[in-house]
Formats: C-alpha cells, structure tokens, sequence
C-alpha cells in the first residue's frame, strides 16, 4: 500500500499520510510519493486547493528515528552528515496553490514542520503538538528558521528548546492552528474551506498567496545558509548519533556534549 495516498476531488485534492502503524513518521516511500502527487497537483488547473491529513489517530511523527538510526549504524563514525536541505521540506509554501492542514491527531517533530509549511491550520481537539528534536540530540530543520515568524518568539522558542508537549489549547493560544474542532469535524470543516477558496478566482488566489509567501520568507535565504553550518555541527556530534539509538532501544540517552 502506498505511504501517500492522493485523491483529487471537486477542485480540491486531499493529502494523506499513510503510515498509520509508524504514526505516519515522514520516511518509507512517503516523500518520493509525495513529490510525484504534487508534480500532478500542480500542473492540473481544474485542482484549486489541496489538504493534507494523516491516517489513523497521527497527523505525523515526524522523522523516522528507527529509519535515521539504521542510516546511522550503516554510514559507521567516518561518515559525515551534509546538513539540513530545509528547502527540500517546502512543499506546500512552494505550491502556488493553498494548503490547509487537517491535524487529526498527533503532530510532532517535522510532523509538526510539515503542518507549518501549510497555509491555513485547523486541528483536532485531542490532537496535541511539539518540537522534540532536542529530546534526539539533533535540531528542528524547517520550524528553527519559520516558527518565529509565525508565532511569538517567546512562545517559539519555549517550543523549540524545552521539548515540551503542547495541548491543542495553547496550539490556538499561540497561533499554530487557526481552530479547533472535535475529531469527525475537521476533515468536513478542511473541505469546506478548500471549497470556499476553489469558489474564488485562482489567479487572484495565488497572487495573494505569493505575496503573502513574499513576506513570510523574506532574507529567509540568510537564515538556511547559518542553519546548514550549525546543523553539519549538531548533525555529526556523538549525540546526534546517540538520540535515535536511544529511541530505538526505548532507553534514556546517554549526553555527552560532543
């Protein structure tokens, strides 16, 4: 079964994550699936905005830490890692065209990231969030250069630096998600939102999303080229190495700043 499920409906397509036994971790064939779908999506005018979801009771994981570690072990302690491609996770920004994030369920780590990428947040009411990249010994890729351009950076950075998890409240509290609903009304409520922006003219859709992207981005390039350095940093330290070995084993890490 494929790891992305794409479904084209009246003017609208619908995104869905589909590693439910994995909590939909963002590893499998999901991302080569997911470039394919949007290739389509994109070229096909009749489709005027797209929701991305999750299967099961996650909208996403994030990062397949089992996955990384098993790269880990097969690269050995000579190998180093290249970095951050944050720019390779801008999916959704980068398409002309709206998206909205149906959050289901779960909705961490570059789950998490993958949602911020969207235009517009709504979320369940049992979902609940968070960054825990600093729990695994490595970084957030996407959310260190826009969270705070989201949100308020004090709220940003308790996200990013304590690892802490956050309730769907204080998600709506803080601007990450716009609503919340109970769990059978925010695929509905999605729908409806993309059917109101299918209504309206597209060239004027996608001219206010690119001005809007404009904004949100602007020097963002300067923010990448620091983040890449800092990250070939984090990324090749012992503990980075340690934080998904740990996580596989369901144990504590073992830090050693290095």
């Amino acid at each position: 079964m494929a790891d992305l499920i794409y479904e084209k409906r009246d003017r609208y397509a619908v995104f869905t994550m589909n590693r439910p036994e994995r909590l939909n971790a963002l590893g499998g064939t999901m991302n080569d699936e997911l470039e394919v779908a949007l290739d389509d999506f994109n070229a096909d005018p009749a489709m005027r905005a797209g929701i991305v979801t999750g299967a099961g009771r996650a909208f996403s994981a994030g990062a397949d830490l089992k996955e990384m570690n098993q790269r880990n072990q097969a690269r050995g302690d000579a190998a180093r890692e290249t970095g951050y491609d944050v720019s390779a996770s801008m999916r959704f920004a980068r398409s002309p065209k709206p998206f909205i994030a149906a959050i289901n369920g779960l909705c961490i780590a570059g789950g998490l990231e993958r949602a911020l990428d969207c235009d517009i947040r709504i979320a369940s009411n049992e979902a609940f969030f968070g960054l825990f990249e600093v729990k695994r010994g490595i970084m957030p890729g996407y959310a260190i250069h826009h969270l705070a351009r989201m949100i308020p950076i004090g709220d940003a950075l308790y996200i990013m630096l304590t690892g802490d998890r956050i309730s769907a409240e204080d998600a709506l509290r803080a601007g990450l998600v716009r609503e919340l609903l109970p769990p059978d009304e925010v695929m509905p409520r999605a729908e409806a939102i993309a059917a109101m922006i299918a209504e309206n003219a597209p060239l004027a859709v996608e001219g206010t999303k690119a001005m809007a992207q404009q904004w949100r981005q602007l020097q963002v390039d300067e923010s990448y080229r620091l983040g890449d350095w800092v990250g070939r940093v984090v990324l090749n330290s012992d503990d980075a190495k340690e934080g998904p070995r740990a996580f596989s084993e369901k144990r504590e890490p073992n830090w050693q700043g290095r």
